[in-house]
């Protein structure tokens, strides 16, 4: 049984999982990030001791890594003595674990995460693979303790899974800066804008996405796409974006 946990990394998405982790009773050991400052704030948060050595790290029930992709190798190299680790990436296949530590796995709670802004676990998809059927029902119960729905997800449809996330919260979350942008170099605030995110949201909630498009780029609105184009003479990049995404639009609703 899992009840003892030392993560690796301090960044958004350590912080968040490690509270909720904490909230749900269980026991964080360490702390590793490579800088002092970041693993003190995030042990003082959970009330664990924390390290910048990886030599350092004890064993323990489970370590939780959430590194940068392309840090991960570097990390697990240093694991090697270690039990039982997974990671939380969402485009990095579980077999990369295989040659460093002895069970392994992914555990990949799919949201969006921040330092400094709260969310409930409870209704965060976390996405589960393991090396083996033992380590994997322990996993289950861990991540059962922090959210209602535990999925069973391998590493090639995780990657599916993760490309989808970056364009419908990455690539939409660019769109609102772009957005604000655009409202404050007219003294606008975004805030005008928030009912329509709010509602765009919950539409999909009842919608398939296809049916819940709207604006002029569905009946592709020539003298509107043109106003707007033209509002963006000065900002050509935009320009850019704003025809491809409007074609993009046009083209996949009328091909349904």
């Amino acid at each position: 049984m899992i009840r003892n946990i030392s993560l690796v990394g301090a960044g958004n998405l350590a912080t968040q999982l490690g509270k909720a982790l904490k909230q749900a009773g269980l026991h964080i050991n360490q702390v590793y990030s490579r800088t002092q400052s970041s693993a003190q704030t995030l042990a003082t948060v959970l009330d664990c001791r924390y390290t910048i050595d990886l030599a350092q790290l004890e064993e323990t029930d489970l370590i939780i890594v959430s590194v940068k992709d392309d840090a991960l190798e570097q990390v697990l190299d240093q694991l090697r003595h270690h039990a039982r680790v997974v990671h939380t990436a969402g485009s990095v296949p579980m077999k990369l674990l295989a040659s460093y530590v002895g069970e392994y796995g992914v555990f990949y709670p799919l949201q969006t995460f921040s330092k400094e802004r709260d969310v409930d676990f409870t209704s965060i998809p976390i996405c589960l693979e393991a090396s083996t059927a033992t380590f994997y029902d322990e996993l289950h119960k861990l991540a059962g303790r922090l959210s209602e729905t535990v999925r069973s997800i391998n590493s090639e449809e995780r990657k599916v899974l993760h490309l989808a996330a970056v364009f419908t919260c990455n690539f939409v979350n660019h769109f609102y800066h772009l957005g604000d942008n655009l409202l404050e170099e007219r003294g606008m605030d975004f805030e005008l804008l928030q009912p329509l995110i709010l509602e765009t949201a919950l539409k999909v909630k009842d919608l398939k996405p296809s049916d819940a498009q709207t604006g002029p780029a569905v009946r592709f609105d020539e003298t509107i796409i043109n106003k707007h184009l033209q509002l963006l003479a000065d900002k050509p990049e935009l320009q850019k974006i704003y025809s491809f995404v409007s074609e993009s639009i046009y083209k996949t609703k009328n091909s349904n």
